[in-house]
């Protein structure tokens, strides 16, 4: 019987598990980063170990040192969570070689599905080895690990030289595994993947579909169960499949089987030798805690003949510290505030006053909602996004919500390319034009400046604020009079540091104030309080190219020097952030007249890269 727990993971992933083991009486153990020390996942384990360093190669993909930390810890087991060495077959074998319960697969099973080209081979599929341009589209795709990383569309055959070796180097960075592999790329499939659970007794449980088809950068941002709108025959079909894939591998542990349906056939993809992100859905409508099933299966435990029945529809969205309509640029800061209303599921790494740094993931949390019908279900969860309080870096908050609302998705017609079509309209500024007004007012009632209270006999000169809500700024003028206050037309019903109340066009709404610094946030909207005149210093020549994000240069381009020509378009640099690379390229046709960017420097956001002069 497992006594003392330690998770291979952090965030999130590490949170989930040890919330199970507490409700099992285990004993939790949490290892960390230096990054990570004050992290979430490290408070609340019943011990923590420190993992020198802040880089994942250095810390979270060093299984000796996670290995030796189970032992220092007492721990009889580990989880590998769903991140970082939980599909690497030679950190099992060392959990078990010292003497430690492995929660997961066999290591054999691991190496034959951990490595995407070879689980391919297993299941009858070659890779590509020489590409025309009759293969293209193709997609690039590291051999190991998952969540997008090593991922590259290529449309162009002059760019697939260069992919590769930028998917090499991500996969790199990220997993400790730097082999890519090229297939075809099947445009504008559905994502349907199968859960399965198996135990050392030869029972397979196929826990029902999902379907993950919302993605950005092959990542999946929303997900549900089940998958809809598939027929009984396919259905079947890809149940059949997963099972298969366990049965080849002997496979134990909860595991998952990933397909791209398109034009009614099933094509695999690959199989996830873990638990994966979207787990949760599956437990909604089945009523199951995978991950207690995961341990009592280590534990030696047989499962029933057959899985409990599926029960209602469920549906996850996945809150990211990132701009969609700045490339998906990952953000950073304190998060201030994270709450969503009752009645839905939240799983974080975060709580209140913690800090999002530059070294991993940017997800913030999983929200997630289940009712008795699909319907129900994506409308429970749009509501609660809407309703929720995110007070901290900017968030895909407007965007799930738009994603969840809109008619390809409520009709369950999307694909893995729905924000290829749609991320323009889905990221238009959703901003409240009388939160500016609110944040203004409630902002006079904010410290010894205070100026309601005490009207003047004689009309007062109007008050004058400026705020930058959503990239854009606002100017709103209030003033004082002897009846009360005069604002820009509108009515003042009540006005306090935390509320204030406007009546327009007869209909009276609330606006609740938060501040943090100069952030306010007016209900759902952030605005930044600005001062009333510009600093002239802070402006930048035409053409600069600034870091959308914290983060590390890690190339230039070759040959690139000051002087060279460039045209728009043209990859210039590579920052790696948040275990992703993200491309800089020129704005314009030009020449390139300064560059600041060196690889290995530290950037935060706003830095001046680089500056293209504009052919006149």
């Amino acid at each position: 019987m497992i006594s003392t727990l330690l998770v291979a993971g952090r965030g999130e992933i590490a949170c989930r598990v040890f919330r199970t083991c507490r409700d099992l009486g285990i004993r939790t153990v949490a290892v960390h980063s230096d990054a990570d020390a004050g992290a979430l996942h490290a408070r609340v384990a019943d011990a923590s170990v420190r993992l020198p360093g802040a880089a994942p190669a250095d810390t979270y993909l060093r299984g000796d040192l996670i290995v030796k930390a189970a032992v220092a810890a007492g721990a009889d087991a580990v989880h590998p969570g769903y991140g970082f060495l939980s599909e690497n077959a030679d950190f099992a074998r060392a959990v078990q070689d010292a003497g430690l319960v492995w929660i997961g697969p066999p290591p054999a099973a691991i190496e034959a599905m951990a490595s995407k080209t070879r689980a391919k081979q297993l299941m009858g599929i070659q890779p590509l080895t020489d590409v025309t341009e009759a293969d293209l589209p193709v997609l690039v795709k590291a051999a190991a690990g998952g969540g997008g990383r090593g991922m590259r569309v290529v449309r162009r055959l002059a760019d697939l030289d260069a992919e590769l070796a930028a998917a090499r180097a991500e996969a790199a960075s990220a997993f400790g595994d730097g082999e890519v592999f090229v297939e075809p790329y099947v445009e504008n499939g559905r994502h349907v993947e199968v859960q399965i659970l198996a135990d050392t007794h030869g029972t397979v449980w196929p826990l029902g579909t999902r379907d993950c088809s919302l993605q950005r950068r092959h990542q999946k941002v929303i997900e549900e169960a089940p998958a809809p709108g598939l027929s009984p025959e396919l259905d079947d079909e890809v149940r059949a499949l997963a099972v298969r894939a366990a049965r080849t591998v002997d496979y134990v542990g909860a595991g998952t089987v990933e397909f791209l349906v398109a034009d009614g056939k099933a094509h695999f993809l690959e199989m996830n030798t873990r638990l994966q992100v979207e787990h949760p859905v599956t437990e909604a409508v089945f009523g199951l805690d995978l991950v207690a099933e995961q341990i009592r299966v280590a534990e030696g435990h047989t499962l029933a003949a057959d899985p409990p029945r599926a029960r209602g529809h469920a549906v996850e969205a996945r809150l990211y510290a990132e701009d969609p309509s700045r490339d998906w640029s990952p953000q950073t800061g304190r998060l201030h505030r994270l709450a969503v209303p009752d009645g839905v599921r939240l799983d974080t790494g975060y709580t209140d006053g913690d800090d999002i740094g530059v070294h991993y993931d940017p997800m913030l949390a999983k929200v997630v909602a289940h009712a008795p019908t699909r319907t129900e279900a994506v409308r429970k969860l749009a509501a609660a996004l809407e309703r929720a309080v995110i007070h901290g870096p900017v968030t895909n908050r407007d965007l799930l919500i738009r994603s969840l609302r809109h008619p390809e998705f409520i009709t369950a017609r999307m694909d893995t390319g729905f924000y290829d079509r749609h991320l323009p309209d889905l990221t238009t500024p959703a901003t409240d034009p009388h939160a500016p007004l609110a944040a203004a007012l409630a902002d006079a009632h904010t410290g010894p400046r205070s100026r309601f209270g005490g009207w003047r006999n004689v009309p007062s000169q109007p008050q004058v604020k400026r705020y930058e809500m959503a990239g854009e700024e606002h100017e709103v003028h209030y003033r004082y009079t002897r009846t009360g206050l005069e604002a820009d037309g509108v009515s003042v019903v009540h006005a306090d540091a935390g509320l204030v109340i406007l009546e327009v066009d007869g209909v009276r709404r609330r606006f609740e104030v938060s501040r943090h610094g100069d952030q306010l946030y007016v209900n759902t909207t952030a605005l930044t309080a600005l001062p009333r005149f510009p600093d002239p210093t802070t402006q930048h020549a035409p053409g600069s190219l600034l870091a959308p994000m914290p983060g590390t240069v890690v190339r230039v381009a070759e040959g690139l020097t000051a002087g060279t020509p460039v045209k728009a378009g043209d990859p210039l640099l590579w920052l790696e952030a948040m275990k992703m690379q993200h491309k800089i390229t020129a704005p314009v046709t030009g020449t390139l007249t300064e560059l600041r960017a060196v690889p290995g420097q530290q950037v935060e956001p706003g830095a001046l890269l680089a500056v293209v002069t504009e052919t006149p």
